[in-house]
């Protein structure tokens, strides 16, 4: 099933790579055009100005949003992992545990609907609300509307959702770390800070450095729909990404060609950032994905 998922959704539809050099227009036979999308997209020309500054923008946000999520993210869930590593009370840890992981398995849909009534400017914000009746702001403060506010707030949101879920891989490589290693440390003294920092640590930097491979492999193809369905006419200099922008050139604008030329763009990029990850980790002597 999963093999015929993959021919179905992934292999067949690489056809449609070849209107990337075409103008198609739906019910019309489409014109090759060799690589005039890709020059638009750049701005090369006089007539493209327009959709290359929207095109940069998002490219741009894409990069920001991505790595920072990406530091942040791992560096979060990296922490939690060691602290949980740390508890002795296994009802409590596992407690925390469950309570963490839950926000994974909620929709987006539904994160973002509950965070958007959190946060409103409005009366009904609840943030905005208590924060004016402990007297620290006057007049509400816009969440979702400033644009230094909106990338904050996607920080916070994609911690919340996605950080417990993320400690999974860790915490299964901690738990298999030999109890000699510990009792070796605190017989010659290790505090527990110090087996923290050189027993447990060293023994997740093979997999810190995997997940991050792995992740730089989709640095440019975050999912659209954490930025879609926060995204609004007032935010959107700071929340269009290249994700979003092939979703709204191509199917608002019906603009097929430019579209999967930019979404073949972001493809090719993505695979050159793994491989060259991997390379570079290589050079230093870690282990790598490939």
């Amino acid at each position: 099933p999963v093999l015929i998922f993959r021919i179905l959704f992934n292999s067949l539809p690489m056809a449609g790579l070849r209107y990337a050099f075409t103008d198609y227009i739906s019910g019309t036979q489409p014109k090759y055009v060799g690589i005039k999308h890709f020059v638009d997209m750049f701005g090369l020309s006089e007539l493209s100005r327009l959709s290359s500054k929207q095109f940069m923008n998002a490219l741009g946000n894409t990069l920001v949003l991505s790595i920072v999520k990406l530091i942040l993210n791992t560096g979060m869930a990296v922490v939690i992992s060691l602290l949980l590593n740390e508890m002795r009370q296994i009802h409590f840890k596992k407690t925390v545990q469950t309570i963490i992981y839950l926000p994974h398995f909620m929709s987006w849909v539904v994160v973002a609907s509950i965070f958007k009534m959190m946060l409103s400017a409005s009366n009904s914000g609840m943030v905005n609300q208590a924060l004016i009746n402990m007297g620290l702001i006057t007049q509400p403060i816009e969440f979702l509307t400033a644009e230094s506010n909106w990338r904050l707030v996607y920080y916070m949101v994609n911690i919340w959702k996605d950080t417990g879920w993320g400690t999974i891989l860790f915490l299964a490589t901690l738990s298999g770390i030999s109890p000699d290693l510990y009792e070796a440390a605190q017989i010659d003294g290790a505090s527990r800070l110090q087996r923290v920092l050189h027993v447990d640590f060293p023994a997740i930097l093979p997999t810190i450095t995997i997940m991050l491979i792995l992740q730089v492999g989709k640095l440019f193809s975050t999912s659209y729909e954490k930025a879609l369905l926060m995204q609004n006419a007032l935010n959107l200099e700071a929340s269009e990404l290249v994700s979003t922008y092939v979703y709204r050139i191509g199917l608002k604008k019906a603009q097929y060609s430019l579209s999967t030329a930019v979404d073949m763009l972001n493809s090719i990029v993505n695979v050159v950032l793994m491989l060259s990850m991997n390379w570079v980790v290589k050079k230093i002597g870690q282990v790598s994905a490939l």
